[in-house]
């Protein structure tokens, strides 16, 4: 009871502290350079990272570009040219941060825009919006608003800028002058780090001013990595001056001719103008928001739900074939490799809420199966053996040192019930037919080739590393073991569905494959497990999200035992399995004191984006925001995917909250599910 009260207690003292908080505003407070990790806007193709300098950002990450940095000799996301980042000079004087006051940055979630508001020197105010155009993948937008406070002479200019690692830069400017239009362009293009790609971006200013009027621009070329164009304008107390910039960039993973293609598409879009942009760009966002989740009753945990959802609709696009790195497009975090962070942690919102987007990491997984059959066919197996990091190719990407890329083998299984989840939600059997039963075949062969037949029962998995990665090259790993079971079976009846008899060797080795118990029940993590401390949750992953154990008794029973043994320095996500499975089994408190803990000790400043632990410095941790969702939807909610799509059941909420709804008109459910008090 006084456990009870005390929770509640400092539920109550957390919505006071935020009850006037704009549920779909972030804000940056108290900006501090030296502690300062920014917050990214994406459209799925092109991220862009903010930073704390005025003007400028810090990262611009091209999605599905991937090359070698001499990282662990493998690849890594591409960082391409900074073409976004801006100067100001303010009567000849360069502004930088020791000459700005007022200083705000905004994350308005809603329009997924970045606005940044300061005064420099005195003399200006200056409203500085950014975009990543959801409308056009490959296409940023920058909107400056410049309020003079005295008369003034200002010179805005627009910079491209090569990282290091850009070899071979070329940097273009040109004008196209029509009777009725001036479009400046300024271009750069450049081989990535081994010469596999080019790289180019192009950018260029939008003027209110009528044709004829806009201000004259000057080209500077300062060296091989950096080049502008800037006007100078003067300002009369009271004025407002309004111009905004357009910026693509592309590379040849995209287009054969890249360079070419970034100028045309900056053309499209500076014909398009800045309101039409705008009028686009919000929406195509509230249509993206129509899936969302309301939560009534903590504006808190509604904000930061919000967030999370954010991240992800940021960081994933439809009919791409493209899928999600553990840090999404902010940055380089994990090289941008995709693991199993994909399917088992962000897939499943998704899914639920935007099915699109769910089959484009899918895609992904689909267009690299001959490298996994190759993979499979390598290690002495058959079917495909995905990779535990994948990049481009869909080779093994993982660093030699690290054991995980030979041995993380339920990475095979993640993906194949990732597949039938797809079916389940969707009831689409062309889509079955073509790709689906075609990867859970490719995957249930190999599990079958994988186990080491040695009697009845004892259809072993030997010598493999589980989720519980501190634990390496152990034997019958639980979690490995309950999921090649769970795809061997999922092929089996997703070949019924289409009308093809089963392999019955899938099912024969499915009955056959061990899941270990202690003596008093508990499911033992695997042969050698001995009660030491688990980086995250591995052995209760078979309760949620596999649904392989459904008994209260033995899902209970493991709780107790595994519960206090979950690292405190471990990843976020085994907290958000903890507050799921709470919830589902009506234990308010545990769930009420798991969900915070899942996300927030993590929240780095000042926007308080997620890293992958607490106190860590890598964010933004989208595999954190998948498990922070899940425990909403699957635990609070109480969907859950069954044969005949989602479906609820009966949860209960967290302590403070009245209701939570999440709403999914994109799915095949076409409906909302709400759980309330």
């Amino acid at each position: 009871m006084k456990n009870h009260l005390l929770i509640l207690l400092l539920v109550l003292i957390h919505l006071k502290s935020s009850a006037q908080s704009d549920e779909w505003q972030v804000e940056a407070k108290n900006i501090d350079p030296s502690k300062y990790f920014g917050v990214t806007v994406a459209n799925g193709m092109v991220g862009i990272v903010s930073s704390p300098q005025p003007m400028k950002v810090k990262d611009v990450v091209l999605n599905g570009v991937y090359d070698y940095y001499q990282r662990g000799r493998v690849s890594n996301i591409l960082k391409t040219f900074n073409h976004v980042n801006m100067n100001l000079d303010v009567d000849g004087r360069r502004i930088g941060l020791n000459d700005i006051s007022d200083y705000r940055q905004v994350l308005d979630m809603k329009k997924a825009e970045l606005v940044t508001t300061f005064t420099a020197l005195g003399a200006v105010e200056v409203k500085h919006r950014l975009l990543a155009l959801r409308h056009l993948p490959f296409t940023a937008l920058t909107i400056i608003e410049i309020t003079a406070k005295k008369e003034v002479t200002i010179t805005p200019m627009s910079v491209i800028e090569a990282p290091d690692h850009l070899s071979d830069v070329k940097n273009l400017y040109s004008e196209i002058d029509r009777p009725h239009v001036l479009i400046p362009l300024l271009t750069s293009v450049a081989k990535s780090p081994s010469g596999r790609h080019t790289v180019a971006a192009s950018n260029g200013f939008i003027f209110d001013e009528p044709h004829g009027q806009e201000p004259d621009l000057i080209h500077e070329d300062w060296d091989y990595n950096m080049h502008l164009a800037k006007f100078h304008r003067k300002l009369k107390a009271g004025e407002i001056y309004r111009f905004s910039l357009v910026s693509s960039a592309t590379s040849t993973e995209h287009y054969q001719d890249p360079l070419n293609e970034a100028e045309r598409l900056t053309i499209f879009a500076a014909l398009e103008r800045t309101d039409r942009l705008l009028e686009r760009h919000y929406r195509d966002w509230e249509e993206m928001w129509k899936s969302d989740i309301v939560v009534e009753g903590d504006p808190v945990a509604q904000k930061d739900i919000r967030f999370a959802l954010y991240h992800l609709y940021s960081f994933v696009r439809e009919g791409t074939g493209y899928s999600l790195s553990p840090m999404g497009l902010s940055g380089l975090g994990y090289n941008g490799h995709v693991f199993w962070d994909t399917e088992l942690w962000m897939y499943p919102p998704l899914l639920a809420l935007k099915p699109d987007l769910a089959r484009s990491i899918l895609d992904y997984r689909f267009n690299r199966l001959e490298a996994a059959k190759r993979n499979a066919f390598s290690h002495g197996y058959k079917g495909a053996m995905f990779p535990w990091e994948s990049s481009g190719t869909g080779d093994e990407d993982t660093p030699v040192w690290a054991l995980t890329g030979p041995f993380q083998h339920h990475i095979t299984g993640c993906i194949g019930w990732a597949f039938w989840k797809y079916y389940q939600v969707t009831g689409d059997k062309e889509w079955l037919k073509d790709k689906g039963f075609v990867v859970l075949r490719e995957a249930a062969d190999f599990w079958a080739s994988r186990v080491e037949r040695k009697g009845p029962g004892r259809y072993e998995i030997n010598n493999v590393i589980g989720a519980n990665e501190w634990q390496e090259n152990i034997d019958n790993n639980a979690f490995t073991n309950a999921m090649a079971i769970t795809v061997l079976r999922y092929a089996s009846q997703a070949a019924r569905i289409l009308g093809i008899v089963p392999d019955p060797d899938w099912e024969h080795v499915a009955q056959n494959i061990p899941i270990l118990k202690f003596p008093d029940g508990t499911t033992k993590e695997n042969a050698t497990y001995d009660g030491v401390t688990i980086k995250q949750a591995d052995v209760n992953l078979l309760s949620y999200p596999l649904g392989f154990y459904t008994d209260r008794t033995q899902i209970e029973k493991d709780l107790r035992y595994y519960e206090p043994r979950y690292a405190k320095d471990g990843p976020a996500m085994g907290l958000a399995i903890l507050t799921t499975l709470h919830a589902r089994l009506g234990n308010t408190e545990k769930a009420s004191e798991y969900f915070p803990r899942s996300y927030k000790p993590n929240a780095v400043p000042p926007f308080g984006v997620i890293s992958e632990t607490a106190g860590g410095s890598n964010p933004y941790f989208a595999t954190g925001a998948g498990g922070m969702l899940q425990s909403v939807i699957f635990g609070f909610a109480g969907l859950t995917f069954t044969d005949t799509g989602l479906q609820q059941v009966k949860t209960v909420l967290p302590l403070g909250w009245k209701k939570v709804t999440v709403l999914c008109p994109d799915n095949a459910a076409k409906k909302s599910f709400s759980n309330q008090r």
